[in-house]
């Protein structure tokens, strides 16, 4: 057997190895797929990134590249032969927002859905674990910190099927967010709508029977090609002049509803912290390279109250909406300007963000 020149180490009900699996198989990148159990993980990548995580990628240079939107990044910077980064500025810039809203907004749908009805798909979650008790019940036990409570449970479950409503009339017309090929923001919405809720029981039953095209898109997603027989004509590539399809726009109104204030709040959060722990460049965020949440927030989520962990990775997320901006001219960014005000999501570029946080080793930094 002639093994494969990339190696990602991940497993088939991770949030973010579903992704990065997605991207690799789309441009065509001979890899293998091994799981954190294998003995190289242990001693040779452990000990290089210092935490245990996935997923991560070791090349044929025998390089690492740790987190998924970094692997996104690396073969990105290569030419990627299908690109994820749309060349428009209005298209680019709705991408990174969908990104952000996949990593982080839906990462508390996903997990109430895994966990909150664990007793009704026991079986399929203890095949997925190995039936290791202590890590499923370490992974229930984020649900608050992550905003699941009884009070939320209620929007979560409601912002779920409004999402594939929205979702399932889109990809009625567009095989994926921006046309005819996949973006930034596919990868970033597919992380959660097929980890967990294109693959868990309940969550994946609820989304065949309500939302039929969004379960086709995860399907389409995780092919080796671009698998668009079913619409007549579909686009080469992206669309057309940086066009934003009317379809799309109630998918931005409704990321921009559900990350802030939260964001908001985490944001002032994390300012703070940053005055008060005088904190210097190149420092890494947390006193562990393992921790990701550095302190807790109050906040809501569609009105409902809750005490949720705030993590300096999502700074560096919102960094991604903000750096393509600024690279941008005038013209363009008067274009991403006008799209954002009218979807409500016009404080990624109004906010005033102090700090910057930047990945270095492995680990999130102070930039």
């Amino acid at each position: 057997m002639t093994w494969a020149p990339y190696i990602l180490y991940g497993l088939p009900h991770s949030l973010y190895t579903g992704k990065s699996r997605s991207y690799l198989r789309k441009q065509g990148v001979r890899y293998v797929e091994r799981t954190p159990a294998h003995p190289v993980y242990r001693d040779e990548i452990l000990p290089a990134i210092k935490r245990s995580i996935i997923p991560v990628l070791v090349c044929p240079d025998k390089s690492i590249v740790q987190d998924s939107v970094d692997i996104l990044d690396y073969f990105e910077r290569r030419g990627a032969p299908v690109s994820a980064r749309p060349p428009g500025p209005r298209q680019l810039i709705a991408a990174h927002v969908l990104e952000i809203y996949g990593s982080v907004g839906m990462t508390r749908h996903a997990m109430h859905y895994r966990w909150s009805y664990a007793d009704q798909q026991a079986e399929f979650l203890k095949d997925a674990f190995a039936g290791r008790g202590e890590v499923m019940g370490r992974m229930a036990s984020y649900l608050p910190a992550l905003g699941v409570t009884p009070e939320t449970i209620p929007a979560i479950e409601a912002s779920y099927l409004r999402l594939l409503d929205i979702l399932n009339a889109h990809f009625a017309e567009h095989p994926y967010l921006f046309g005819g090929q996949p973006s930034i923001g596919d990868y970033g919405l597919l992380g959660p709508l097929f980890a967990h809720l294109g693959r868990d029981p309940v969550p994946e039953a609820i989304m065949k029977q309500r939302a039929p095209r969004v379960f086709r898109w995860v399907e389409r997603m995780n092919a080796p090609d671009l698998d668009v027989p079913e619409y007549r004509d579909p686009p080469d590539g992206y669309l057309p002049n940086d066009a934003i399809p009317e379809t799309l726009r109630p998918l931005l109104v409704h990321a921009a509803e559900e990350l802030f204030p939260e964001l908001t709040d985490k944001l002032a959060f994390l300012a703070r912290h940053v005055a008060e722990q005088g904190c210097r460049p190149g420092e890494p965020v947390s006193a562990k390279p393992h921790q990701r949440m550095i302190g807790k927030v109050v906040t809501t989520f569609c009105g409902a109250p809750f005490e949720s962990g705030a993590a300096p990775y999502t700074m560096y997320l919102w960094q991604r909406i903000t750096d393509d901006y600024a690279a941008m001219d005038a013209a363009a960014q008067a274009s991403v300007r006008a799209l954002l005000d009218a979807c409500g999501l016009s404080a990624f570029l109004d906010a005033e963000r102090p700090f910057r946080v930047e990945r270095r080793d492995h680990i999130e930094v102070w930039g």
